[in-house]
Protein backbone atom coordinates (compact mmCIF):
# COMPACT_ATOMS: atom_id res chain seq x y z
CA UNK A 1 0.00 0.00 0.00
CA UNK A 2 1.36 3.34 -1.02
CA UNK A 3 1.87 6.04 1.89
CA UNK A 4 0.96 8.66 -0.59
CA UNK A 5 -2.51 7.05 -1.02
CA UNK A 6 -2.81 6.34 2.87
CA UNK A 7 -1.91 10.13 3.59
CA UNK A 8 -4.28 11.04 1.30
CA UNK A 9 -7.06 9.33 2.34
CA UNK A 10 -6.79 9.96 6.28
CA UNK A 11 -5.92 13.58 5.64
CA UNK A 12 -2.70 14.20 7.19
CA UNK A 13 -0.04 12.47 9.20
CA UNK A 14 -1.69 13.11 12.41
CA UNK A 15 -4.75 11.66 11.20
CA UNK A 16 -3.21 8.82 9.97
CA UNK A 17 -1.47 8.08 13.25
CA UNK A 18 -4.47 8.64 15.51
CA UNK A 19 -6.78 6.10 13.23
CA UNK A 20 -4.04 3.71 13.35
CA UNK A 21 -3.36 4.34 17.04
CA UNK A 22 0.27 4.93 16.22
CA UNK A 23 2.60 7.68 16.82
CA UNK A 24 3.35 11.06 14.31
CA UNK A 25 7.13 9.26 14.02
CA UNK A 26 6.29 5.88 13.51
CA UNK A 27 3.84 7.05 10.59
CA UNK A 28 6.42 9.87 9.36
CA UNK A 29 9.27 6.69 9.25
CA UNK A 30 7.02 4.40 6.76
CA UNK A 31 8.65 4.40 3.30
CA UNK A 32 6.98 4.59 0.02
CA UNK A 33 5.29 1.34 0.66
CA UNK A 34 3.84 1.21 3.64
CA UNK A 35 4.40 -1.48 6.48
CA UNK A 36 2.42 -4.66 5.36
CA UNK A 37 1.00 -4.94 9.39
CA UNK A 38 -0.14 -1.40 9.03
CA UNK A 39 -1.45 -2.10 5.66
CA UNK A 40 -3.79 -4.61 6.60
CA UNK A 41 -5.14 -2.96 9.18
CA UNK A 42 -5.85 -0.31 6.80
CA UNK A 43 -7.49 -2.13 5.08
CA UNK A 44 -9.96 -3.08 7.20
CA UNK A 45 -10.41 -0.07 8.88
CA UNK A 46 -11.54 1.55 5.47
CA UNK A 47 -13.61 -1.64 4.91
CA UNK A 48 -11.41 -2.04 1.47
CA UNK A 49 -11.31 1.98 0.22
CA UNK A 50 -7.59 0.98 0.55
CA UNK A 51 -6.78 -2.07 -0.54
CA UNK A 52 -4.32 -4.46 0.46
CA UNK A 53 -2.06 -5.85 -2.16
CA UNK A 54 0.63 -8.87 -1.03
CA UNK A 55 1.82 -8.44 -4.55
CA UNK A 56 4.22 -5.57 -2.75
CA UNK A 57 5.50 -7.36 0.29
CA UNK A 58 5.91 -10.71 -1.03
CA UNK A 59 7.66 -9.98 -4.57
CA UNK A 60 11.14 -11.46 -3.14
CA UNK A 61 10.27 -14.28 -0.72
CA UNK A 62 11.75 -17.05 -3.27
CA UNK A 63 14.82 -15.25 -3.65
CA UNK A 64 17.59 -16.63 -1.29
CA UNK A 65 19.16 -14.07 1.03
CA UNK A 66 22.81 -12.90 0.22
CA UNK A 67 24.88 -13.13 3.27
CA UNK A 68 26.64 -9.82 4.61
CA UNK A 69 29.99 -9.01 2.69
CA UNK A 70 32.97 -9.72 5.34
CA UNK A 71 34.44 -6.86 6.87
CA UNK A 72 38.04 -5.94 6.17
CA UNK A 73 40.29 -5.36 8.91
CA UNK A 74 42.13 -2.47 9.14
Amino acid sequence: MEKVRVLRYFGYVTQTALALDITHPAVSRWNEIIPEKQALRIAMLTHGALEYDPALYHCNQHRPKTPPAPRQSK
